[in-house]
């Protein structure tokens, strides 16, 4: 009996030692993924996606590679878990777990690749992976899916000017890449010593020149100085079950707030998208009411609407001169989730509205760099953006937004409701922006930017950084499959 105590006593040790180094680093992955929940979500903490991938990194680059994979699941796992209530909104439970599953699973393999590409090359050009991977998977996602790259890491950037100008020169590509960069070069450097210092002090200088052309750029920009513009939203929707009488009670407010504004000087004003889904007949009556509106106020009225036919139902914007003239007439490319049965739209609208030349897009659309790079080639120089948001993704939905304004050139103006009214300009800069509610609404009168269409590059390096990061992500894949550990 004292015999078997003896024997086992080690084993009871080494049973007690390998517990607490799991528990350990079960805590560890915990820990990283904290703070990716805090930059996943649609509302990110901007400075804390510089280094809220770091710890993951960390992690991967000193552990087995089992050991690796399962932490980064897990930590993954908890940072995009800040996305479940807002997906909910969306789909059901089920088809919320598979999104996330995937979108985890897609951290899994960047992480270890790049992990198998360090341990393997001992090289500081593997500072690179990092970036070039999430660029990769980002290009092909705002190429291949029916959301496009909605919640990319780069929107995070929005609000930061400075960086945010890289938008002007390579896109969301670029924009990625930079913020992707910083993560890297540090995990690699606590990680690996001395070696990746190189590495590391080519990073520092880069983002230097990043931060400080980016702010010379903002700094010359001029301030607004263009006509009056004026934002509606109202969150009621006009549904079907709505009561005929609140129905007529939003339209009159909204009418009341398009003859305040234009007293106060508007000379175009902008409502959201979709406020009712009409039969031709109802849409037709509401078309007069507008067009004689903005005719009697001496504004240009911008109006979402949806029409129901034989044909189908389309999600259109309305465009109302002050000459009384029929509108113009825009039908929304890219559809959200809840509205996948209606049918799309392909053609574009530019527009001369109050001595500026202005496009038109709906909500999503503005999700998509090839719309917004077209109406930067049509030389917009600002953008009117009906939009129906969720309250939870209001921030994502308006500064998705504005940085098409910013790798294309021009203002953008855009009146949600359940999110928020925003004018910003070329450079990003938020000029005004307030939440929308319900009945009586809310307004928003700025003066829009007055200077021309700004030139950018995005519109073709954006793409082809891009499209290069995809072929240099397929090589990155194939290369490095015998991996060594730190020592």
């Amino acid at each position: 009996m004292s015999m078997l105590h003896t024997l086992s006593a080690p084993a009871l040790f080494a049973g007690t030692t390998a517990l607490r180094q799991r528990l350990s680093q079960i805590a560890a992955a915990l820990a990283a993924g904290l703070p990716l929940y805090w930059v996943l979500g649609p509302q990110p903490l901007g400075w804390l996606a510089w280094c809220a991938p770091l710890p993951m990194l960390w992690l991967a680059l000193r552990s087995s590679r089992r050991d690796a994979a399962w932490m980064t699941l897990l930590a993954a796992v908890l940072g995009l878990s800040s996305n479940v209530a807002y997906f909910r909104l969306l789909m059901p439970l089920p088809a919320v777990l598979a999104v996330i599953t995937v979108k985890a699973l897609l951290w899994l393999l960047v992480v270890l690749a790049t992990r198998r590409l360090v341990l393997r090359y001992r090289s500081g050009w593997t500072v690179l992976a990092y970036p070039v991977l999430w660029v990769a998977i980002d290009t092909l996602m705002a190429a291949l899916l029916p959301d496009g790259n909605w919640g990319s890491l780069a929107y995070s950037q929005a609000d930061n000017l400075a960086v945010l100008q890289v938008a002007a020169l390579a896109g969301v590509p670029g924009l990625l890449f930079v913020l992707c960069l910083a993560p890297s070069a540090l995990a690699l450097l606590l990680a690996g010593g001395r070696a990746y210092a190189p590495a590391a002090g080519a990073t520092v200088l880069l983002l230097a020149v990043a931060f400080a052309a980016g702010a010379w750029r903002v700094q010359g920009a001029p301030g607004p100085g263009g006509p009056l513009a004026g934002l509606v939203a109202i969150d009621d929707f006009i549904g079907p079950a709505t009561p005929p009488a609140r129905a007529q009670a939003v339209w009159d407010q909204y009418a009341r707030h398009v003859e305040a504004l234009a007293g106060q000087g508007a000379r175009l004003v902008l409502l959201p998208e979709k406020i009712a889904v009409l039969s031709p007949a109802q849409a037709y009556a509401v078309r007069q009411r507008f067009q004689a509106l903005a005719r009697g106020t001496g504004a240009w009225i911008t109006l979402g609407i949806g029409v129901q036919d034989a044909a189908g139902r389309r999600n259109l914007a309305w465009q109302f001169a002050p000459d009384g003239a029929a509108p113009i007439s825009y039908q929304k490319h890219h559809l959200a989730p809840p509205e996948r049965d209606f049918l799309a739209g392909g053609a574009y609208a530019v527009q001369p509205v109050a001595g500026q030349a202005m496009g038109l897009a709906i909500c999503k659309d503005m999700h998509f760099a090839p719309l917004g790079h077209a109406y930067g080639a049509a030389r917009a120089q600002t953008m009117l953006v009906p939009a129906w948001d969720f309250q939870l993704d209001a921030w994502m939905g308006a500064r998705m937004t504005v940085v098409r304004g910013v790798e294309n050139g021009y203002a953008v103006l855009r009146a949600a409701r359940e999110g928020v009214l925003t004018v910003s300009d070329a450079y990003g800069r938020v000029l005004a922006e307030r939440a929308s509610s319900a009945m009586p609404g809310s307004t928003l009168l700025a003066p829009l930017p007055a200077h021309a269409s700004v030139s950018t590059w995005a519109g073709w390096l954006g793409p082809l950084f891009g499209w290069l990061c995809v072929a240099l992500g397929l090589i990155l894949l194939c290369a490095g499959r015998r991996a060594a550990p730190f020592v």
